[in-house]
């Protein structure tokens, strides 16, 4: 398993987008990554606004590929998914749910532009007002 400082020195891709280590934190007796972003909503309007983005991942799960450098989830703990190249989607364009590296994930958005990511298994949870105070999200 990682470390924080093994966390805090590359950066994760999900949705092929680069997410930084945030916090460690506990919640429900299982340990989560933190990861998260910030990026203009839309480069086409006239004045975007910034959305900030938070994804929560099980650290079992935070694999580091070494070939490519950076971090990677992987359900099993071990073996890192390919590095696929895919279309960016915008992401107030994105489903609420969809398959990202072989798991089902949910997006949730709270106020002020600010959307969440984690395991469709247990976003109703992590989401709930008790697992954004325990996230730090």
């Amino acid at each position: 398993m990682l470390t924080a400082s093994d966390l805090e020195i590359n950066v994760l891709e999900f949705r092929q987008r680069s997410f930084q280590f945030d916090r460690l934190a506990t919640f429900e007796a299982e340990e989560y990554a933190v990861f998260s972003r910030t990026e203009t909503e839309s480069e086409s309007q006239f004045r975007p606004r910034l959305l900030r983005l938070h994804l929560v991942v099980p650290l079992s799960w935070v694999v580091l590929d070494e070939a490519n450098d950076s971090l990677r989830i992987a359900r099993d703990g071990i073996t890192a998914p390919p590095h696929l190249i895919e279309m960016v989607i915008e992401v107030g364009a994105e489903p609420p749910t969809f398959k990202e590296q072989g798991i089902e994930w949910a997006r949730t958005s709270g106020p002020g532009l600010v959307h969440y990511y984690g395991p469709a298994d247990r976003s109703d949870r992590l989401f709930s007002p008790e697992g954004h105070v325990a996230l730090g999200v």
